[in-house]
């Protein structure tokens, strides 16, 4: 098929020629042309990949938390103690953490379209099959819940590599910011998904069979309009980084990477205790009302649902307030401050901590001021949840991002949410001991528990200052990599 004539440019005022068709001028103007057309068109590929991400993110973490929703009705359903009904939360976090190295290893190698739609195909059928379970096998939810960490760890874990190929700059860190607050959203929506679906079938069950539908049209939609784009695409302008290293030089380099370590340690300080508030708060809410004697204990399931409809709009309306504020922050103070995004992470978390105090010890007294010092920590917290993807992402060069990832995903895990719920339920459980027939007794020793995540608060935040402290000299070295790879650094060559 010939392509259509381009019309000569007419003579222009005052020009002692005319240009001729085919003439250089003409040769760039229509290459102009082609180039505006094709980045438009990239563009608009590139939003719809990133809506994929975003639905198939969005329906990734609802199921992890609809567990949480409906925590007491199982407890009531099998006849568990609180720390066997963490073991729910760990076993899932275990297998994820332990699977993350290994898809962060095929990430930064091999096709990243490929790794996702295999993980995601098992999370949704294990996550299915366990809805399933029968009164005498918890063993066999306990397992399905192990094998949907598989299938959520390579999700988790390349996603956001992909986002760092398709965008950059100021559009990248936006982008990674409605990404991580569909997480926190989501994460919130678990509750009420979970809740909501035991309140309206009467069976618990049913919390775990709406994700694995809705996940199933993510699946096609990933297949057909989710692309693998080249690493390192969006630095050096579609060239992509083309570096090759053996895995122990990859661990190498991110063990003695001063930012990156440190950032990690703060990572695992929030995961700890995003992991006790997620998974204990609204039980610790329906005993705190227990104890003022505003509902009686539940004895038979289903038990109320009003503390994870609470929470969960909580968590909503706190992660997306907190995940804008901390963006804003940053895309304001970034040219002023370079290595803002650390301190803003270093602030919450330790402003959080007084928060979390009051709200332990003000819910025997007043449910509503509980829910609003939940509220301010959870804000508080989301501050640092996008901002710690981001830096992860230019800090780190791109053939190492999916490990980078992999590693801050096992050690935030791994030392934070896998371990924080059961730490919590095995005190709980311990100083219960001393009178468990009590129902006070039953709430405070709860209460206790849950102060660790105060202390754990303030490790965190020594952890990102020192993250503030390195920072900007390890982003200034990725930027020069990309430089050296891009089409200007190589012609420089």
């Amino acid at each position: 098929m010939m392509e259509e004539p381009v019309s000569p440019i007419p003579d222009q005022p005052g020009s002692g020629s005319r240009t001729r068709y085919g003439s250089l001028t003409n040769d760039l103007s229509t290459r102009e042309l082609r180039d505006v057309s094709q980045r438009a068109s990239s563009r608009r590929r590139n939003h719809v990949t990133m809506a994929v991400l975003c639905y198939i993110n969005l329906i990734n973490y609802m199921e992890r938390f609809t567990i949480a929703g409906v925590l007491l009705d199982i407890q009531k359903f099998f006849g568990i103690s609180d720390s066997t009904a963490a073991l729910l939360q760990t076993v899932f976090l275990c297998s994820f953490l332990l699977l993350a190295p290994l898809f962060g290893y095929l990430g930064d190698r091999f096709n990243r379209k490929y790794i996702m739609l295999v993980g995601l195909s098992v999370w949704i059928a294990t996550a299915a099959a366990g809805s399933f379970v029968t009164k005498s096998c918890f063993w066999f939810l306990i397992l399905m819940r192990a094998l949907v960490g598989i299938g959520e760890a390579s999700y988790s874990t390349i996603a956001p590599t992909i986002i760092s190929d398709l965008y950059t700059g100021a559009e990248r860190s936006a982008m990674i910011c409605i990404f991580y607050i569909i997480m926190i959203v989501s994460s919130g929506l678990g509750y009420l998904v979970g809740a909501g679906s035991a309140s309206l079938t009467g069976d618990w069950r049913w919390a775990l069979r709406i994700t694995p539908i809705l996940g199933s049209m993510g699946l096609v939609l990933l297949i057909f309009l989710c692309p693998n784009p080249p690493r390192g695409a969006a630095e050096t302008h579609g060239k992509g980084i083309q570096e090759k290293t053996s895995y122990l030089e990859d661990i190498k380099y991110l063990l003695k990477h001063k930012s990156y370590t440190s950032l990690s340690l703060g990572a695992i300080t929030t995961s700890f205790n995003v992991g006790v508030l997620s998974f204990w708060m609204p039980t610790f809410l329906s005993r705190a009302r227990v104890f003022q004697g505003l509902q009686p204990p539940c004895t038979r399931e289903p038990c109320s649902p009003t503390d994870s409809y609470i929470f969960g709009a909580l968590t909503v309306v706190s992660g997306i307030l907190g995940g804008c504020l901390g963006y804003g922050l940053s895309r304001k103070l970034r040219d002023r401050v370079p290595n803002v995004d650390p301190l803003i992470c270093g602030i919450g978390v330790l402003g959080a901590c007084p928060c979390f105090f009051i709200t332990i010890f003000v819910a025997p007294i007043s449910i509503p001021t509980t829910c609003v010092f939940i509220f301010i920590s959870e804000i508080l917290v989301s501050l640092n949840l996008t901002l710690m993807a981001d830096m992860v992402l230019y800090i780190v060069v791109p053939t190492r991002r999916a490990s980078a990832e992999a590693f801050q995903i096992m050690l935030g895990h791994l030392l934070g949410d896998a371990i924080s719920p059961y730490i919590v339920g095995l005190i709980s459980d311990t100083t219960v001991e001393s009178d468990p027939e009590s129902l006070a007794w039953s709430f405070h020793s709860l209460q206790y528990s849950l102060l660790i995540s105060v202390f754990v608060a303030i490790l965190g935040g020594i952890a990102y200052f020192l993250t503030a402290h390195y920072i900007t000299a390890d982003r200034q070295a990725v930027l020069q990599l990309a430089e050296d790879y891009s089409p200007l650094g190589q012609d420089r060559k």
